[in-house]
């Protein structure tokens, strides 16, 4: 079905959207904070996007889109990345707002060697395969500033949200993947997959989430101290 991409985007923005007038979390008041995180970490990812796929890194099954491009890229992957982090930062928020475990510093600590360390490994192995390449090295530049340069504090309430993550994010990507929507070349990608998701897409979806929370809080905690 020629809609199906862009029906997943919209299914994906639907709830959060919706959600986002609940009386206790009231997320739409943190939409302000949102879109410039948002705008700024897309045109990053869209820039990768359009030279992974002149690249022939993946390309779009024409059966799933409705044909409709923008700089080389169809309007739905641009979506992408409006949708999955409006979805992301609501989850982020919720959780934020509803549970009040989260890792400590210490936790927080361990996870984000564990993840620089694998990071490290992965381009040592695999540094000659262009999705992989810059997937990694974009995660180990996040992961350094985060926890060393910034020492941003909500970083274990970003990997608490990130767990919860993985839950839409095996649902979006794996039909994504599965139909297939996205086609991806695999001499540019990690050999191993999740059912029929890449390996590298769930480091993918980190340093995009990543990213857009670093600007979500730096924009939000802006606003406050300037009161």
């Amino acid at each position: 079905m020629k809609y199906t991409y862009l029906l997943i985007n919209f299914l994906t923005l639907f709830f959060p959207v919706a959600l986002s007038f609940d009386k206790r979390v009231q997320f739409y008041k943190s939409w302000k904070y949102i879109w410039p995180g948002i705008a700024i970490t897309g045109l990053v990812f869209l820039g990768w996007d359009m030279l992974f796929t002149v690249k022939g890194v993946w390309w779009f099954n024409s059966d799933y889109i409705i044909g409709l491009t923008f700089f080389g890229l169809p309007v739905e992957e641009i979506l992408f990345f409006l949708t999955v982090p409006f979805a992301c930062l609501f989850i982020y928020a919720c959780l934020n707002y509803y549970v009040k475990w989260e890792f400590n510093n210490r936790a927080t600590l361990i996870i984000s060697d564990l993840l620089i360390a694998l990071s490290i490994c992965i381009l040592i192995v695999d540094y000659y395969k262009l999705y992989t390449l810059v997937t990694f090295s974009l995660l180990l530049l996040l992961l350094v500033l985060m926890q060393y340069v910034f020492k941003s504090a909500w970083l274990g309430r970003f990997y608490r949200a990130f767990v919860v993550v993985l839950v839409p994010f095996y649902i979006v990507n794996g039909i994504l993947t599965a139909l297939p929507v996205v086609i991806y070349n695999d001499a540019e990608i990690m050999d191993r997959r999740v059912g029929t998701i890449p390996f590298g897409d769930h480091f993918y979806c980190m340093a995009l989430m990543l990213m857009n929370v670093a600007f979500f809080e730096y924009f939000r905690n802006k606003k406050q101290l300037a009161k």
